[in-house]
């Protein structure tokens, strides 16, 4: 098979980005290969779908400010329902930590986002399960847990079902003609010659070369472009030519409870007009929940960094132990509701983690782009990292992402990288 655009993997980024590059020329052949049986079954639709546009790097922020509107346009719009809810971020902060981020926080204000701030009496009013004093209580102070002194709430952030959004981005590439190849794995990326001569052994270091496609396991595919959009998969295609993806996979998992004794916390008041949980992020310990609204529970996740390993998994699981004999001792200091509550449902997926600033990459090789190292943060930017793909395909020095706002490509290059530091990281 020959193509104008080879897309290898049929996530939220891949999909992204084989609907702007088909949107932008109709008239191109655009190819996307998935080795699973649907778009979004590797790591994206096991994600908590959770969105904020609360950043204290201009990056980040236009990444996801416009990737945020997009939804709104997706789903108000172009009537796609993606289980969209503006349930807003709460972080609840201790004293010292309120100091520390007044600044970022500050910083996001002035770009635009609404951010309203409650002291921690008001919380408690809003709040009755939540405790946000412990009066020096031995548990709590073995833990080294620290007082709720104020939350910080951002309205206009949330979560999508993000199977929803997967299948919304097919939709709209089908329906421009696109193509979807399910069940196929790209298992070696070609390095051809740029003007083969017909030499076994080509191509040789003195030879121009290129990617000139994928071998996958219904045969070869010949392609212009080839965009490796297969988040943690990615270096299994891209170690062998020798490209740096600069990612590594390290698995994250996701706790669903469903218990009369968190109806309460569960049917929160006054955040949001669904009024449910917002996500929440607890302090210390960085845990973080949400109300889940289609299946009125609450989703629970925590991220362990030093000490949980790096290690690609292509079918993750959770693990009990991690509720029960870790989160739930700190879980239960700050929200006593959760004592003896089991997790009805539990699932795993993996971040591709870039460690050095956490922010996306994009970077071009002949005939090659690379999407990825999102770091948890891919469905929240999807949208504007697919525009970017695309304009780096077109050669062009600036995005358009939605809304008009322009990207300097580059900026997520490897090469020309300029990142802020990121200190609003959950």
């Amino acid at each position: 098979m020959e193509t104008d655009v080879l897309v290898v993997g049929a996530g939220v980024l891949g999909l992204s980005s084989a609907y702007y590059m088909k949107k932008r020329d109709p008239s191109r052949k655009v190819v996307v290969v998935e080795k699973l049986s649907g778009p979004g079954q590797g790591n994206s639709a096991k994600s908590e779908g959770g969105y904020r546009n609360l950043f204290a790097s201009e990056t980040n922020y236009l990444l996801a400010d416009s990737t945020i509107d997009w939804f709104h346009h997706l789903q108000e719009d172009l009537e796609y329902d993606i289980g969209m809810h503006e349930l807003g971020y709460l972080w609840l902060l201790p004293e010292d930590e309120y100091r520390e981020r007044r600044t970022p926080f500050d910083v996001a204000k002035k770009r635009g986002a609404r951010i309203l701030e409650y002291s921690s009496e008001e919380l408690k009013q809003m709040m009755p399960d939540l405790i946000t004093e412990f009066d020096d209580s031995e548990d709590s102070q073995m833990m080294g847990l620290e007082d709720v002194e104020m939350g910080v709430f951002g309205p206009n952030c949330g979560s999508v079902d993000v199977d929803r959004l997967v299948k919304a981005y097919e939709a709209e590439f089908l329906k421009i003609s696109g193509e979807i190849h399910y069940n196929t794995d790209a298992t070696k990326l070609l390095h051809d010659p740029v003007e083969p001569l017909g030499i076994p052994g080509e191509p040789f270091v003195w030879q121009e070369s290129r990617i000139a496609g994928a071998e996958t396991s219904k045969g070869k595919i010949l392609a212009e472009t080839t965009v490796v959009a297969c988040g943690t998969w990615a270096s299994k295609i891209l170690d062998p030519i020798g490209f740096d993806c600069l990612m590594r996979p390290k698995k994250r998992q996701i706790f669903a409870f469903k218990d009369p004794k968190l109806s309460r916390l569960l049917n929160t008041k006054d955040f949001n007009e669904d009024n449910k949980l917002p996500v929440t992020i607890l302090p210390t310990a960085g845990i973080l929940l949400k109300g889940e609204v289609s299946e009125e529970s609450i989703w629970l996740a925590c991220a362990d960094n030093l000490g949980r390993k790096f290690e690609l998994e292509d079918d993750p699981k959770p693990e009990d132990d991690y509720y029960a004999n870790n989160i739930y001792h700190a879980l239960v200091q700050y929200l006593p509701c959760f004592e003896d509550v089991r997790p009805a449902n539990s699932w795993a997926g993996q971040y591709a983690i870039n460690g050095f600033d956490q922010t996306p990459i994009v970077e071009a090789s002949p005939g090659l782009i690379y999407v990825g190292a999102a770091s948890g943060s891919g469905i929240m930017k999807s949208d504007a990292l697919g525009r970017i793909v695309d304009a780096v395909n077109e050669e062009k020095e600036y995005a358009t992402l939605y809304g008009g706002r322009g990207f300097k490509c580059s900026d997520l290059s490897i090469a020309n990288r300029r990142v802020e530091k990121e200190t609003l990281v959950v």
